[in-house]
């Protein structure tokens, strides 16, 4: 049978190396695409054409119809509009997760879930230590997120062999990590709420509840009433990616019942006995009835959100102008020290120690065969804050200079914090194995003949 349907082609066209496929659809994949935007924006940003960096992404760009218009930059397109995908995506997954995913079990998520509060708490703390009293206070948010792309990325790339039990613990713990990002974004990071606006923001929610209640499974009425979403939660003041996060916990994701998909095998059945298009269309319908909408959308935008939102936003937001000025401002800059601190020492002090207590006290135990040995690399690992954190730099310090020291500080501790984990990873990996040992079956017989001695 072949690996995909339909007839094979007469002219065989040129095609992607499989090896070079698996590795993009790998979060490893992604990883390598936000790290090239960010060295792109890197290089361009303290390029001979430094200014253009600038100029390219304040450009308006918008929808006008005679007088009326709408129009943002190029930058606030990025981060207000594709960004609301990401946080779609991340909704999705925290949706599947609580509803049929490791998030149901209590004792798997004990540990993580301290861990990821330990990571959130002790950086802002470390952080406010640093700035109290200075107006860069109001940064503090900026270090209480975990890059998942760059966390599972780099523990594919570099981290031990056989990961599978660490990077499912690392995952949950991004989750958790994202859902109190999430929230603090809504709540510190918004500016000024219109009532009004927050009010058709309910409605449409109320809508969109009605549609699950209703059953809807087709996407079309959740997309567009996703986009109402997005422009009232725009109007209300609050940041409109959490449009997108509202949206990713409120779709269907739950399995579909067993009499749903049985009945595919029937439309199938008729297509087959007869390949018409009104058969074909009706098979088709089945088929997506019979998978979850939440589930659906998820495939559909997940490789736009890691291989093109992300890496984008990494492109528009990454490029910091460095020269001997603005160097020596960040070394002696407590936003700069504040941040590279918090991430690389309050992360680890943070996440290993809430989870370590977590699991002295009973509430849960670590996966599989991961040692405290794993658990600390992990928590250094966890210390790549980057695109929530440079998100919310942008929301925090706006055109100011201290956004410009922040971002320092998001790349130097993000950078440290990936070469400390990697290599506490790497050494304890050859100490500590995370792969299952072998059987204990009894020896293979010896070769015939058998002779008695």
């Amino acid at each position: 049978m072949s690996d995909s349907p339909g007839p094979p082609l007469r002219m065989r066209l040129p095609s992607v190396n499989p090896g070079v496929l698996r590795f993009l659809a790998t979060e490893a994949g992604s990883a390598v695409f936000l790290l090239a935007a960010t060295i792109v924006a890197l290089m361009w940003a303290n390029s001979p054409w430094w200014a253009s960096y600038e100029a390219v992404w304040s450009t308006p760009a918008g929808v006008f119809a005679g007088d009326a218009s709408w129009r943002l930059d190029l930058r606030d397109w990025v981060n207000d509009a594709a960004m609301a995908v990401f946080f779609l995506v991340v909704g999705l997954e925290i949706n599947r997760e609580v509803t049929s995913g490791e998030l149901r079990d209590r004792r798997t998520v004990a540990v993580p879930a301290l861990g990821a509060l330990g990571g959130m708490a002790v950086p802002a703390l470390l952080y406010l230590a640093f700035t109290s009293g200075t107006d860069a206070a109001h940064g503090w948010g900026i270090v209480m997120s975990t890059d998942t792309a760059f966390l599972v990325g780099i523990l594919a790339l570099f981290g031990p062999a056989c990961p599978d039990r660490l990077r499912l613990f690392l995952l949950t713990l991004a989750i958790v990590d994202d859902i109190g990002a999430i929230t603090v974004l809504a709540v510190f990071y918004t500016d000024e709420i219109s009532p009004v606006a927050l009010a058709s923001v309910g409605l449409v929610l109320v809508g969109i509840v009605l549609l699950r209640w209703m059953r809807v499974w087709r996407l079309a009425p959740f997309v567009v009433a996703g986009l109402l979403l997005w422009a009232a939660v725009l109007a209300a003041g609050v940041h409109p990616t959490l449009a997108g996060v509202l949206l990713g916990l409120l779709i269907p994701v739950r399995p579909s019942a067993r009499e749903h998909v049985d009945v595919v095998a029937r439309y199938a059945d008729h297509l087959a006995e007869e390949t018409t298009a009104d058969r074909e269309h009706l098979t088709e319908m089945a088929a997506r009835a019979a998978v979850p909408a939440g589930e659906r959308l998820q495939r559909a935008l997940h490789p736009w959100s890691a291989y093109v939102v992300v890496p984008l936003f990494a492109l528009a937001n990454a490029g910091v102008h460095l020269d001997a000025e603005s160097l020596g401002a960040a070394a002696s800059s407590r936003v700069t020290l504040g941040i590279v601190v918090a991430l690389v020492v309050g992360n680890v002090v943070g996440i290993f120690g809430a989870s370590a207590l977590a699991i002295r006290l009973g509430l849960g135990d670590l996966p599989g065969r991961v040692r405290y040995g794993h658990l600390l690399g992990g928590a250094m690992l966890a210390g790549v804050g980057f695109t929530i954190s440079l998100f919310i730099t942008e929301l925090a310090f706006g055109e100011t200079l201290l956004r410009d020291e922040a971002k320092v500080g998001v790349l130097v501790g993000s950078l440290v914090a990936a070469v400390l984990g990697t290599l506490v990873l790497r050494v304890l990996g050859q100490r500590l194995p995370l792969c299952s040992p072998e059987s204990d079956a009894p020896p293979p017989l010896p070769p015939l003949p058998w002779r008695n001695v």
